[in-house]
């Protein structure tokens, strides 16, 4: 129906409908852009993917695509697009929230970032894998299994008769108390 003269709800619709589908292109091109520039980080990378130990799981190394791209590095740190889609952002999610260990545009700083990164995950895992060890290794050697039967038969014949003791304790306890209620019980004589 027109209104006016070249004026239709028809016509305006579609009007609407081809603009929202530019709109769709161009933030379908924003999502490209973002993801391009995060394979461009992954690229940065591959030598130090390349020497990673074989056992570390841990890392990841993917890009993992969505409504918001984002290049993992392990299950708590990703790489995002800013807001601008030309600012990289390398975050880490901890017990405290979302943590910026950098921001920046330039691809070669955040792939230093995150190498340090790794090898400090990687330092890290060693320092943990080498106390395990020790300590496995030190309650070995500590451990004495007569000691341990010493104490084991202390324990029992203790508190076989800490019972009795505790026992006898209660019966006198009982017995007081009884004693002080009919002392200070109010006699009606």
């Amino acid at each position: 129906m027109k209104t006016e003269q070249g004026r239709s709800l028809g016509r305006a619709i579609r009007d609407v409908r081809i603009a929202d589908a530019e709109q769709n292109n161009v933030v379908v091109e924003l999502g490209d852009t973002e993801r391009a520039r995060l394979e461009l980080l992954h690229e940065a990378l591959e030598d130090v993917s390349k020497e990673m130990p074989e056992d570390m799981e841990m890392l990841t190394f993917q890009i993992v695509p969505g409504r918001k791209p984002r290049f993992w590095v392990d299950i708590t740190s990703f790489v995002e697009m800013a807001r601008d889609k030309r600012t990289y952002r390398f975050l880490k999610d901890t017990r405290l929230g979302r943590v910026v260990l950098i921001e920046s545009h330039d691809v070669d700083d955040v792939a230093d970032r995150v190498t340090h990164y790794i090898a400090e995950r990687i330092v890290e895992r060693e320092k943990a894998l080498e106390s395990d060890y020790l300590l496995k290794k030190m309650s070995d050697s500590a451990i004495d299994p007569s000691v341990v039967e010493t104490t084991k038969r202390q324990k029992k014949t203790r508190s076989g008769t800490s019972w009795l003791w505790w026992f006898l304790f209660g019966i006198l306890a009982g017995a007081v108390g009884l004693v002080l209620y009919a002392w200070f019980l109010p006699t009606n004589f």
